[in-house]
């Protein structure tokens, strides 16, 4: 399978990322080189460091050694904040909307943060009509137009994760990295989720964490599979279904082989 950023410098590159808890290693070495406008799914089973390598991608997290880069830049010491700023934004899997706020309301918010004017927004909406119009043009790309007047606590749980898309989405990420964004959404409304994420702009690359084989098979142009907080293999859908050492250690007998 031909990614659309196959040759390209990688957006997003880590080299010998390490991070232990006392005697606990979760972060062993992990040397990883994401192309831009790839959809990377980050996979592996319970405790294999997933998570781990998104709170160090992100500043959540320091690693013990290792550095980490933003295209040429070394991002290794920033804070999450500037992180943000500098394209690299995170969903997180816990709800953390704000449900008294319409969806037109709440992404506002986020526009205005990302200019500048949040101090200054509750003078209302009509003073900063572009905002609002570049609030429901990413909120009409997610499918969320006709409900973007109603309160995010009213939005099913389905709308509210492509929701919180839509609040990274305002940042105008480089970079955007999913902690399993179909957790807890109800199984008929999972495809439409992810149909949203695939049909980015290809200027955005994705990184997701998800369990769901079927929706990292359909979705994902590459894989990233971590044991023990190693990256065991890397590569394309039919590259990770074939590999032995992944049938072994994760997936079992799959129909995807």
């Amino acid at each position: 399978m031909t990614t659309s950023g196959a040759g390209a410098a990688p957006v997003l590159s880590t080299r010998g990322l390490e991070k232990s808890f006392g005697s606990l290693v979760v972060a062993r070495e992990i040397s990883v080189a994401v192309p831009p406008g790839v959809r990377y799914a980050l996979i592996g089973p319970n405790g294999a460091g997933k998570t781990t390598l998104v709170n160090l991608v992100t500043g959540m997290l320091r690693p013990d050694a290792g550095r980490i880069f933003l295209g040429e830049d070394d991002i290794t010491s920033l804070p999450p904040s500037e992180r943000v700023k500098r394209g690299l934004v995170r969903t997180f899997q816990i709800n953390t909307l704000f449900p008294h706020l319409t969806a037109l309301e709440a992404v506002t918010l986020a526009v205005c943060e990302r200019r500048g004017h949040a101090s200054t927004w509750w003078r209302g909406l009509p003073a900063y009509r572009d905002a609002v119009d570049e609030a429901y043009g990413i909120l009409a790309s997610l499918a969320l137009g006709a409900d973007c007047y109603q309160l995010t606590r009213a939005l099913g749980y389905g709308q509210q994760r492509l929701l919180e898309i839509a609040l990274a989405l305002a940042t105008r990420p480089k970079v955007l990295l999913l902690d399993e964004p179909a957790a807890g959404v109800p199984r008929g409304e999972s495809p439409a989720l992810f149909a949203a994420i695939a049909a980015l702009s290809n200027d955005i690359t994705v990184l997701f964490i998800e369990h769901d084989m079927d929706v990292v098979f359909r979705f994902a142009s590459r894989i990233i599979v971590m044991v023990g907080g190693r990256v065991l293999v890397e590569g394309t859908p039919p590259e990770i279904a074939a590999d032995a050492r992944v049938r072994e250690v994760y997936l079992g007998c799959t129909r995807h082989a």
